[in-house]
């Protein structure tokens, strides 16, 4: 996938960015994008949570990670989970990405059970309904940027138009101009937003961040943070865990994990004014 046309560097990329997904959330309300129906604003969660637990360990070495977990996302919001390393974050995360199961209540994506699906039923929602962005990037080093951003795209039922859709995500993310480049020849901040455009490439309806800043220096770490408040203005739903607050601020919404209870943090004061209201913590 060569570079096409004229370079532009992360600031020019953001502006256009940051313009066309104003265009989208206007435009949100008549027509579908990622996930259908559920990118409407002010219908139904692209992500419900209803009273999620989980434990981890066996006998007396048993640990309550999660109590009652009850958590709604939109389509168009950004909300923050904000928590202690050890505080169950990732497990949470992994929950609502259908990597584990919980050990009671109810997770839905787009109206699709993850807790009651089949493995396959699973995949098969992981493909088509959400994008995950890591902290460690998960770029494979043998292949190019652009190799790696396809890679989901040419699975088994994948949405057709990957190809199309990768080539105008590493346009808007200011990377197309090294995306023959192997992972080792790129910046910190150019893998994740190879990772970023790897989790758009099925255009999925909720994007599940696991500490997208904690391996970046405050510059590229902002430029992420800009690009899942991008994802947002563009009608997907966003969950961003982390454990730095100043990371959680830029959500429209910042709950904090702690002993097991997600309840809205302190930090909801220094979120992003005047969002969130739309749709308040359950």
């Amino acid at each position: 996938m060569a570079p096409r046309g004229r370079v532009r560097g992360p600031s020019r990329a953001l502006a256009a960015w940051r313009y066309r997904g104003r265009v989208a959330a206007v435009r949100a309300s008549s027509r579908a994008g990622p996930g259908g129906d559920w990118v409407r604003a002010g219908e139904r969660p692209v992500l419900q949570v209803d009273a999620v637990s989980k434990r981890v360990g066996r006998g007396r070495a048993t640990r309550q990670i999660l109590c009652g977990v009850e958590l709604s996302v939109h389509a168009g919001e950004m909300v923050a989970v904000l928590g202690r390393s050890g505080s169950g974050k990732s497990t949470l995360l992994h929950l609502l990405g259908g990597l584990d199961r919980p050990d009671a209540g109810s997770i839905t994506v787009c109206g699709e059970s993850l807790t009651g699906a089949s493995e396959r039923a699973l995949s098969r929602i992981r493909l088509r309904r959400l994008g995950f962005v890591f902290q460690s990037f998960q770029l494979i080093e043998e292949l190019t940027g652009a190799e790696n951003v396809l890679l989901a795209a040419n699975l088994p039922g994948a949405p057709t138009g990957g190809r199309e859709r990768a080539a105008r995500l590493l346009e808007d993310l200011g990377v197309a101009a090294v995306a023959d480049r192997s992972p080792h020849e790129l910046s910190g901040g150019e893998q994740q937003r190879f990772a970023i455009a790897r989790a758009l490439v099925n255009d999925p309806a909720l994007v599940l961040a696991d500490e997208a800043t904690g391996n970046l220096d405050t510059a590229s770490g902002a430029i992420v943070l800009e690009l899942l408040r991008g994802l947002a203005a563009r009608g997907r739903a966003v969950v961003l865990v982390t454990h730095e607050p100043q990371a959680a601020g830029a959500a429209d919404r910042v709950l904090r994990l702690s002993d097991g209870v997600l309840e809205p943090a302190a930090e909801q004061s220094q979120s992003r004014p005047g969002h969130g209201a739309r749709h308040p913590a359950p």
